[in-house]
C-alpha cells in the first residue's frame, strides 16, 4: 500500500520537473534569446497565414512570461492550479502556433510537458501536501 508521503514526494517531484522545463524555457526566451528574435521568429512563421503582427506580439510575450512565472509558481506549489490553467493555455498557443508553421515538427517536447500538466491537473489536492498552496489551506483551517 502507498503511504501518503509517497503520494506527496511524487507529485512534489512532478510539480518541480515541469516547474523547472517552463522556467527555464521562459527564462532562455526572454533573457538569452530576447523578446525581438522570439517576435521574429513567430512572425516569420505566422506571417505567411495572416496573422495581425500585434496578435502575434501579445502571444510572443505571454508565452514568454507565463512559462517563466508560472513554472516558478508551480515550484513553490503556489496557486498551482491557475498556473497550470494559463501554462496549458500556453501549451495551446505553441501547439498551433508550430503546426501553422510546419505540420510536421518535433513535438516530444510539447507531449512531456503536456503530461506532467494533466498529472498535475487531475491528480486529488489533499495528495499535494509539499506545497504553498496546502500550508496555506492547514491556516485556514485552524483559524
Amino acid at each position: 500500500m502507498t503511504s501518503d508521503l509517497n503520494f506527496a514526494v511524487a507529485l512534489l517531484t512532478i510539480r518541480i520537473i515541469a516547474g523547472v522545463l517552463f522556467l527555464f524555457q521562459g527564462y532562455d526566451k526572454i533573457f538569452n534569446i530576447g523578446y525581438t528574435e522570439i517576435r521574429q521568429t513567430m512572425k516569420a512563421g505566422f506571417g505567411n497565414k495572416h496573422f495581425p503582427d500585434a496578435l502575434i506580439s501579445v502571444m510572443a510575450s505571454f508565452s514568454s512570461w507565463v512559462e517563466l512565472l508560472c513554472g516558478i509558481l508551480l515550484i513553490l506549489g503556489f496557486m498551482k492550479y491557475y498556473a497550470i490553467y494559463l501554462l496549458c493555455l500556453d501549451l495551446m498557443i505553441v501547439v498551433l502556433g508550430h503546426s501553422l508553421t510546419k505540420p510536421m515538427w518535433e513535438n516530444n517536447q510539447i507531449y512531456i510537458r503536456l503530461a506532467l500538466l494533466l498529472i498535475l491537473l487531475v491528480t486529488p489536492v489533499e495528495w499535494d501536501r509539499i506545497s504553498i498552496d496546502y500550508l496555506y489551506a492547514l491556516t485556514k483551517l485552524t483559524v
